[in-house]
């Protein structure tokens, strides 16, 4: 029951956060994106204490259940070790091994380093739910819309408009890289060995490892039931249960169940350890002294190193009338990129994103894409080739879970400057052709942009942009209808520190 119980709770939860990744109208994470904020890193990252705390709490309570549960990679795990059970028909899979401890705590120890050095972005690399949601919104997410766009056709011919098509393009060659490696590398684990990832690379595994090793519900070996069939390590995908001695690692027990569902004999509970499922191990003399010691250091430990990073923290504390075909745009050279209003600026948005890429996947605009940047890399910057960033869309400010980007009110971000445009008169078709264009101004929702005649004598003057750097926000609108090609004679230039107007 149980086992049962776990699988749907983690099918609800895996199926709801990837339709986060994937739904481009916004539906599911206005009601669903709560379990977005229930994932530890970006919890830890935003300084979330209440979140941190209830996961902490639950750990101590029924175990790691938030990584068969809660966690969308770890139930991805389970579900390609499953489909290997299914393809090879195998009825026993794996055995009881070591704990790799030198290698959990090495990548814990450069996972805390980055981040508290700054480097969110590589540190992100090796983080669950970031690690997840690159693979959703790179490969799962372009899936999603061709099959939406296919029904879109079919609906379209028998005048219906249930749906409506969305462009699928690349928005980033690396992040796409990136995501397809660790979906090869994290899928070969779990295809070979179960959760090996969340044992010895994942750093939140590790540190709810430790947290499990007091747990206060665990699964428990009834030594004087057990008939030694071993049937419970050959079918734990940890492989934490050594049959033999009648013990379990609880540092890298993920609480599934499967030990307790194929335990024929009921010789395995989930229940507090007794003395009697102790008795063994007291035997020993002071050996049971010694591995509850190295616990305590290894707690001491690791609490420190996220004490030393909190305190860190802490204290840091489609388009209206486009002339020109969009694809033939280029991306122009910005000295400053230019960040999503609510992120602060760029200081803010690289240090607390974790470049999971939730916004990138929710922008309906195709603003926001992953950045190619080594010290910001896949995190989201904004670009205007393909749309501008809408006063009456705030959706990325409200689905991030980390923090990175603040939530904050549509009329609060018409008074947010997150850039200022940048008139190039060169590359202005006034110059370049000889024509009456103004299409900057007229596009311009702030009022910002304004053309005035070069010669106010002439009444066949040319007329020029003038911006108003005081009243323009930088939401791009200005750069996306420009109908110069290939730079656009009109672009905006980030600030690093965004500022209201």
């Amino acid at each position: 029951m149980l086992r049962k119980i776990r699988i749907i709770l983690a099918a609800i939860f895996f199926i709801a956060i990837t339709l986060c990744f994937l739904d481009f109208t916004g539906t599911v994470s206005h009601y669903l994106g709560w379990m977005e904020k229930l994932q530890f890193v970006p919890a830890v990252l935003a300084l979330n204490v209440g979140v941190v705390l209830f996961l902490l709490v639950l750990t101590l309570l029924f175990g790691r259940v938030y990584c068969s549960v809660i966690c969308p990679m770890g139930v991805m795990q389970d579900i390609i070790s499953w489909l290997h059970n299914r393809k090879k028909k195998a009825r026993v899979r794996f055995g009881y091994t070591k704990e790799k401890r030198v290698l959990r705590y090495g990548f814990l120890a450069v996972f805390v380093v980055l981040i508290v050095m700054g480097f969110t972005s590589i540190a992100a690399l090796i983080a669950p739910y970031s690690a997840f949601g690159r693979i959703a919104a790179n490969l799962f997410a372009p899936v999603y819309a061709w099959v939406n766009n296919y029904l879109a056709s079919i609906a379209e011919h028998y005048d219906s408009y249930a749906f409506y098509s969305v462009d699928v393009w690349l928005k980033s060659g690396i992040s796409l890289a990136v995501a397809v490696a660790t979906l090869l590398v994290v899928g070969f684990l779990a295809w070979r060995g179960g959760r090996t990832y969340c044992n010895t690379v994942c750093p939140v595994g590790t540190v709810l490892g430790f947290v499990s090793r007091f747990a206060f519900l665990r699964p428990v070996i009834n030594t004087e039931k057990c008939v030694g069939c071993t049937l419970c390590a050959r079918k734990c995908k940890a492989s934490c249960i050594d049959a033999k001695n009648h013990s379990i690692d609880y540092s890298r027990c993920v609480a599934c169940m499967d030990c307790i569902g194929n335990c024929s004999s009921g010789a395995i509970t989930y229940a507090r350890p007794s003395k009697v499922a102790h008795a063994k191990a007291e035997t020993k003399g002071d050996e049971p002294k010694a591995d509850a010691d190295t616990s305590r250091r290894s707690f001491l430990t690791l609490a420190s190193l996220f004490a030393v990073g909190a305190a860190v923290k802490a204290q840091e504390s489609k388009v209206d009338g486009g002339l020109a075909v969009i694809e033939d745009k280029k991306i122009p050279a910005r000295k400053c990129k230019i960040t999503p209003p609510g992120s602060k600026g760029i200081k803010h948005i690289t240090q607390h994103c974790t470049a999971c890429q939730l916004c990138v996947a929710a922008c309906p605009n195709g603003v926001l894409r992953p950045s190619s940047d080594l010290s910001t890399l896949m995190q989201p910057e904004m670009s205007y080739e393909r749309g501008y960033c809408r006063p009456e869309c705030n959706r990325c400010s409200q689905v991030c879970p980390n923090g990175a980007i603040r939530p904050i009110r549509l009329d609060e971000k018409t008074s947010i400057q997150i850039g200022h445009a940048v008139w190039i008169p060169e590359n202005c078709i006034v110059n370049t052709d000889g024509v009456r264009c103004g299409n900057c101004a007229r596009h311009c929702p702030n009022g910002a942009i304004k053309m005035m005649p070069k010669d106010e004598n002439d009444p066949e003057s040319p007329w020029f942009p003038v911006v108003d750097a005081e009243r323009c926000i930088g939401c791009g609108a200005c750069e996306y209808v420009c109908p110069a090609r290939p730079f656009s004679a009109i672009y905006v230039e980030g600030n690093s520190k965004h500022r209201e107007v």
